[in-house]
């Protein structure tokens, strides 16, 4: 249920692999730009290969190297890790600007950003919403 990328992709370097999340718009292979967004994303939830592996019912030699961007998640694939990893799918895809989530994911993403926060922009933040009240 997996579909291979048309042509084999090139291994990255260490300095290349940091900056694959502007893959898309290099115009790297769709390969390439789902996993680093996937790894992107895996990272930020705190989970390992395995558990997201896991969690989306396939190996983790296929999740490795759909992250490594040697293969593609079929629709299905791709919408579990969505759910997984509280990612969309246009972030998935490359579109990280998208709407925002719905819901729990929506709330899970917000105090991420939040908790993420230096101590100037936890001020704004807080001018912010005492302006809103």
């Amino acid at each position: 249920m997996y579909i291979r990328p048309p042509d084999k992709a090139p291994a990255l370097s260490p300095s290349l692999r940091s900056a694959a999340l502007s893959a898309a718009t290099l115009g790297s292979p769709l390969s390439f730009v789902i996993g680093a967004a996937a790894r992107a994303a895996r990272l930020r939830a705190r989970l390992t290969q395995a558990e997201v592996a896991s969690r989306t019912a396939i190996s983790v030699t296929v999740y490795n190297r759909m992250e490594r961007g040697h293969m593609l998640p079929s629709i299905p694939t791709l919408h579990r890790l969505c759910a997984v990893l509280g990612a969309s799918p246009n972030e998935l895809l490359g579109y990280p600007h998208s709407l925002p989530l719905e819901g729990e994911s929506a709330r899970n993403q917000l105090l991420h950003r939040v908790h993420h926060l230096d101590e100037r922009q936890a001020q704004a933040l807080l001018q912010l919403l005492s302006i809103l009240r």
